[in-house]
């Protein structure tokens, strides 16, 4: 059995891990390696020499056509990561092999792998730098287009429901079997666990900095190193937020610091 080889390319330390374990279930897919920007995958790209680059858009260093570009006729066939509503991309579809929406579902990477499986296959090997540089551009020009939706949360109060617009969450803390969403104006609770929560907003700009805490990156203000070596962030409302330790790097990872 061909074994098709591949690197995982994302920012963040946990949705590395969660694309690996799906990856590892598959028994004709072996992960060789992982990078968290645009640097360290292009060096992992021309070190490894995988099949398949498993490339996340949004990442610290440029962004994943970044990495297309600099690697150039070497790039091995890619499936893009991304935030952007899958619709929005159907028209890129017929240029590259596949594209998998955050949060990754693993029945769609399965599919996605298997385009890839043959396209790799039909591929023989060869690249060509004028198709690769036509992709590029076309998705850069479309994406430029390309507008989240403004969406929102549903919450239960009182009698009926209440919509929670997500660009007014600042962060959120755990709180029992509910979050506290702390808003521009007001506090509401959300009966939804930490993780569940985190799968939602993570596309919109949100990062987990403990267990316990979710927060907007672009909230963020100020941030300390204590005397114990834990960093704390100074959010836009003027709450501190301390960053666990198992938390750290991937925060220092997605500001650049």
């Amino acid at each position: 059995m061909t074994v098709t080889t591949v690197l995982v390319v994302d920012d963040e330390p946990i949705a590395r891990r969660r694309l690996i374990r799906m990856l590892r279930r598959l028994e004709s897919v072996l992960v060789v390696g992982e990078a968290a920007d645009v640097k360290q995958a292009v060096a992992e790209a021309e070190r490894l020499k995988p099949d398949l680059l498993l490339l996340d858009i949004q990442i610290p260093g440029g962004d994943g056509f970044s990495v297309l570009e600099r690697l150039g006729a070497s790039a091995p066939q890619i499936i893009f990561v991304t935030a952007y509503d899958q619709h929005a991309l159907r028209a890129f579809e017929v240029e590259a092999v596949d594209y998998v929406t955050k949060p990754v579902d693993p029945v769609r990477l399965t599919k996605a792998i298997e385009r890839a499986i043959v396209a790799i296959a039909a591929r023989a090997s060869s690249c060509k730098v004028e198709e690769l540089t036509t992709t590029v551009h076309s998705l850069r020009e479309t994406l430029a287009e390309v507008t989240i939706p403004n969406p929102a949360l549903w919450i239960r109060h009182r009698s009926g429901l209440l919509r929670v617009e997500i660009e007014d969450i600042i962060y959120a803390r755990a709180e029992r079997d509910y979050v506290q969403l702390h808003l521009t104006e007001k506090i509401c609770l959300y009966p939804e666990n930490m993780t569940a929560l985190e799968t939602k907003l993570a596309p919109y700009g949100f990062v987990r900095i403990h267990r316990s805490t979710l927060v907007r990156l672009k909230a963020i203000q100020k941030i300390q190193r204590g005397v114990d070596g834990r960093l704390t962030l100074q959010i836009s409302d003027g709450t501190r937020l301390t960053v666990g330790r198992t938390y750290a790097s991937g925060i220092r990872n997605r500001l650049s610091v």
